[in-house]
């Protein structure tokens, strides 16, 4: 890309900080919506995607090759960092408490990445919805876009959702200096949390075809029909999904992904926060890492934070899903340990111990 001859007057304030967000791709019309967000708005938001957009939400679209010529030559203004997850695991209140370290900008589950997910993962077909050079485009773009920063910002931590965490090798071959975090736990206790969720039995239908897609791209041998499992089955898979890729995100950076339990954060959040800030490159104080264990955010729901929250009503909730889902559970860690046996080179990914 070469830069523009006449100097456009959006490049400036795009690059400057990240008061621009890009919040939406559509790969349809070739354009970018970016809407205006203050550094608030940032701390506040949960998620990045949709429910962000109010009415009074001041935004406009670029064409993609706009947006090209805006970027050219631009560089990258700060270290970034990831977490990937396997959904309902505490990323929201790992991203939460690394953000409180100080001189973090957490970027929670920008909607590109689920869009750029789904483009990677049609690359190979007939019909692709982009190219593979405008996908690679469209991802470095975004990860510069990111790497934005207000004066005090000396880390950019992007918070993937669930699903988009297919896309980490990718987005880490694009960035070799980034290091990144897989968040996750055991099965039995993942399987009882995404149990208790009222809505869990949408998210894993409305989910479940990519995820047995995935595992099949993966290597899992004659899977069953998804209309065939039961939700304890699909809660397994869903797990065995994430939990392989993020053995296979592991396989190909290496050390450059820390792999954590979000049992271990609870029981210990000043150690476990310890390693993933070092592992980020994150400098993090003795007296943040010293309040860790006593932080307000282990008390509110990292989601809607005017609500109560805490581990102690966490492990009530699972006690109480093991006793109304026990059977549905069982059967999930069944269908793991099948799908282990069944798939040698998954055997210890999959392990439920």
């Amino acid at each position: 890309m070469t830069s523009p001859s006449v100097p456009d007057p959006l490049r400036a304030e795009l690059l400057g900080d990240p008061s621009l967000f890009p919040q939406k791709l559509d790969l349809a019309r070739e354009r970018v919506l970016f809407i205006r967000m203050s550094r608030q708005d940032y701390e506040a938001a949960s998620f990045l995607d949709d429910r962000i957009l109010t009415p009074t939400t001041k935004g406009q679209w670029l064409r993609f090759t706009h947006l090209d010529r805006l970027l050219a030559g631009a560089r990258p203004q700060v270290p970034l960092g990831f977490i990937f997850h396997a959904g309902h695991v505490g990323s929201t209140l790992l991203s939460r408490l690394i953000e409180a370290a100080g001189g973090v900008l957490a970027l929670r589950e920008p909607l590109p990445l689920q869009t750029l997910a789904a483009a990677a993962d049609a690359l190979e077909d007939a019909a692709p919805s982009v190219s593979a050079e405008r996908f690679e485009a469209l991802a470095r773009g975004q990860l510069l876009l990111w790497r934005r920063a207000y004066p005090d910002t000396r880390f950019t931590l992007v918070k993937a959702t669930s699903a988009a965490a297919r896309l980490g090798p990718r987005l880490l071959a694009l960035e070799p200096e980034a290091r990144a975090i897989h968040l996750n736990l055991r099965p039995e206790p993942y399987l009882a949390a995404l149990l208790a969720g009222e809505n869990s039995p949408l998210d894993l239908k409305g989910f479940g075809g990519e995820r047995i897609a995935r595992l099949a791209r993966l290597g899992a041998p004659s899977l069953q029909p998804l209309d065939q499992l039961s939700l304890g089955e699909l809660a397994a898979m869903t797990w065995a999904a994430e939990t392989v890729n993020a053995a296979a995100t592991a396989n190909a950076v290496g050390p450059r992904l820390l792999r954590l339990d979000f049992d271990d954060l609870l029981a210990d959040p000043c150690a476990t926060l310890a390693r993933a800030c070092a592992h980020l490159g994150i400098v993090a104080n003795a007296p943040y890492l010293a309040g860790a264990n006593e932080s307000p955010l282990l008390r509110v729901y990292s989601k809607a934070m005017d609500l109560p929250f805490s581990p102690e009503l966490r492990q009530e909730i699972l006690r109480q899903s093991r006793s109304r889902h026990g059977a549905e559970i069982s059967k999930g860690l069944a269908w793991l340990e099948a799908l282990a046996r069944n798939w040698p080179t998954a055997a210890r990914a999959l392990s439920i111990h």
